[in-house]
């Protein structure tokens, strides 16, 4: 069948499983790629440049998340987790860890299909809504997850990054400590204004030309932070 709907990498470690989904998806339309280790998922992540990626947890060279932590470093692919990890809590890591959803074994394929094409529809729209953003000679390409100054690519943890896309899309605008916590880390971190100066240093050393002396990204003492609106 013509490759329709895009490559989808299969990165799980029983054959079995593979072939079960590769028959599902390759039924639908799309062009199956699979990855038995996570060494060979995250070469044919960086050659193939797949359209979405369904993830086991339990690999024999390594733990699925330490992927999707590394892989949120530099892409938006979106994540499927599949696993027989079950508990909530479970759930809850990966998901924070920078999946897009979440499946439990043993499944079936209606709802494999249903929760990719959901998940692919989420990152079609935030790609379409989110456009380039560019501050000074600051770009910030958020559908690739990219940020370049003077066409130069910045490479930021993924933390640096969500900091960066939020005050960049509230350019001008004070956003306070709190705010950015919620934002950025989660409710749960509301009053640990700590974890923002110290990642706010680390961000101004890489996007700043003077770290010492930030012209982009401004502090307002005693409230937080924002980003200057314009050339500056």
């Amino acid at each position: 069948m013509a490759d329709e709907r895009g490559t989808a990498l299969v990165a799980e470690d029983e054959a079995p499983l593979r072939r079960f989904m590769r028959a599902a998806l390759s039924a639908q339309g799309w062009r199956v790629i699979e990855a038995a280790t996570l060494r060979e998922a995250m070469a044919m992540l960086t050659t193939h440049h797949p359209d979405v990626l369904l993830l086991d947890l339990g690999m024999p060279d390594g733990d699925g998340l330490d992927l999707v932590r590394e892989l949120r470093g530099w892409s938006g692919v979106p994540v499927l987790v599949i696993s027989a990890r079950g508990r909530e809590d479970d759930k809850v890591v990966a998901l924070d860890a920078g999946a897009d959803d979440y499946l439990t074994k043993p499944f079936g394929v209606n709802e494999l299909l249903a929760r990719m094409r959901a998940i692919c529809r989420r990152a079609e729209g935030a790609a379409a809504q989110t456009p380039v953003l560019r501050v000074g000679a600051l770009e910030i390409d958020q559908a690739a997850r990219l940020v370049r100054r003077e066409g130069q690519e910045l490479h930021l943890t993924p933390i640096e990054y969500k900091l960066l896309v939020l005050l960049a899309r509230h350019r001008g605008r004070v956003m306070t400590h709190d705010q950015i916590l919620r934002e950025v880390w989660g409710p749960a971190y509301a009053g640990h204004a700590h974890y923002v100066r110290v990642h706010m240093a680390e961000l101004r050393r890489k996007v700043e030309v003077e770290a010492s002396r930030p012209q982009l990204l401004l502090t307002e003492p005693g409230v937080g932070y924002r980003m200057r609106d314009g050339e500056g």
